[in-house]
């Protein structure tokens, strides 16, 4: 396999690596404090065509190769994980099926207006008692006169307060199989709940949704019924390769945070970046990220090539976000008290590196299929 980007993936790698640097930078930390969404920063990625970097030329997309998302969505959040996590939400998961298995009015009303970002989409899988199991899935869809009717709760749901539409997975018939639903703002029966407090990723909102005995008509059943589990193992290594994207992301801008400190940081008459227990940190730091790069990028580029990744991806997921986790704590410990304070970015670094330790699967759970896969 050959590393080496090609031109048009530097230059989009470029574009997003200066829109990060002069434009999310300088407003994160402000976000972040005030718990805003940031939506003109949302609305200047749909402007660059971000959201539509995967999908077809045919609705307002770029038609571009995976590995292309990466490096993009790498750079948004080296600038800010909860714009980057809002991005990811809007540009994969949240209207992925819409493109997938939604009909022709549904992708011209609701696929292509969230390309361009005057929509915002998210995907509802998550319940109080089912994370990583998606066994213990309970919300039901219960089939009616011309369509269904949803009863249930799902939690920890990206940008639910800000959605125009929710694609939810929900049990039919009586083999209680996962069915996939479109469900759009104002339907009876939707109800987005509290917000949920974070330690990190504060700009990016997360709530509980409520399924009230929601109908939903025919055509907003996206796929065949009993079709979700297998859409959705369609498009996990995918979840779990840009997670690593994400990680490695903030990981680089906490080790460029704490490069620049330890040059300007002077102890005993010279830069703390002399001392070797200091070198030993940031060349950990450095080979750590060098490491997990590669890893995603190579799961990534088998994602492209129609090579087999489901090990790699989880392998390239649960790598970068704990080596990620790693140099953002070693980034604290060079900038000491500093590492501390919120008037530099490592602490919010340090707390919003952890959400990559869920997002797509947790460690432990990828951890057994690694050894599952290895075993044959």
């Amino acid at each position: 396999m050959d590393f080496e980007l090609t031109e048009d993936q530097r230059l989009l790698q470029d574009v997003f690596r200066r829109f990060c640097s002069e434009r999310v930078v300088p407003r994160a930390a402000e976000f972040e404090e005030a718990r805003e969404f940031p939506r003109e920063l949302f609305m200047e990625l749909a402007e660059l065509g971000f959201f539509g970097l995967r999908y077809p030329e045919s609705l307002g997309g770029s038609g571009l190769d995976f590995l292309s998302y990466c490096l993009a969505i790498s750079e948004i959040a080296r600038g800010s994980l909860s714009l980057a996590a809002a991005a990811a939400m809007q540009s994969l998961m949240g209207t992925h099926f819409l493109h997938a298995f939604g009909n022709q009015t549904i992708r011209e009303s609701l696929l292509r207006p969230a390309i361009a970002g005057r929509k915002i989409g998210t995907i509802c899988i998550t319940e109080p008692d089912a994370g990583s199991d998606l066994s213990a899935i309970s919300t039901s869809a219960t089939k009616v006169d011309g369509g269904y009717r949803l009863s249930g709760q799902k939690t920890w749901i990206t940008s639910a307060p800000l959605a125009d539409f929710f694609t939810v997975f929900a049990r039919t018939g009586e083999e209680k199989q996962l069915t996939i639903f479109l469900v759009e703002k104002g339907f009876p029966g939707l109800v987005v709940g509290r917000g949920i407090e974070k330690m990190g990723t504060r700009a990016s909102p997360n709530s509980e949704v409520f399924l009230e005995d929601c109908f939903v008509p025919d055509d907003h059943r996206l796929g065949e019924e009993g079709q979700g589990e297998s859409g959705l193992r369609a498009i996990l290594d995918e979840v779990r390769v840009m997670t690593g994207a994400l990680a490695i992301g903030v990981a680089r801008a906490a080790l460029d945070e704490a490069l620049q400190y330890a040059a300007e940081r002077k102890q005993f008459g010279r830069p703390i970046n002399r001392f070797q227990a200091i070198q030993m940190k940031l060349a950990d730091m450095g080979t750590d990220l060098e490491a997990a790069t590669h890893l995603v990028h190579y799961a990534a580029w088998l994602k492209d090539n129609d090579k087999p990744v489901r090990r790699e991806a989880a392998m390239a997921k649960l790598f970068a976000s704990e080596r990620a986790t790693a140099i953002c704590d070693k980034a604290t410990r060079i900038l000491g008290s500093y590492g501390y304070a919120k008037e530099f970015s490592a602490e919010r670094y340090f707390r919003d590196i952890r959400f990559t330790l869920y997002g797509g699967g947790t460690n432990e759970i990828l951890r057994l299929l690694i050894a599952r896969e290895m075993s044959g």
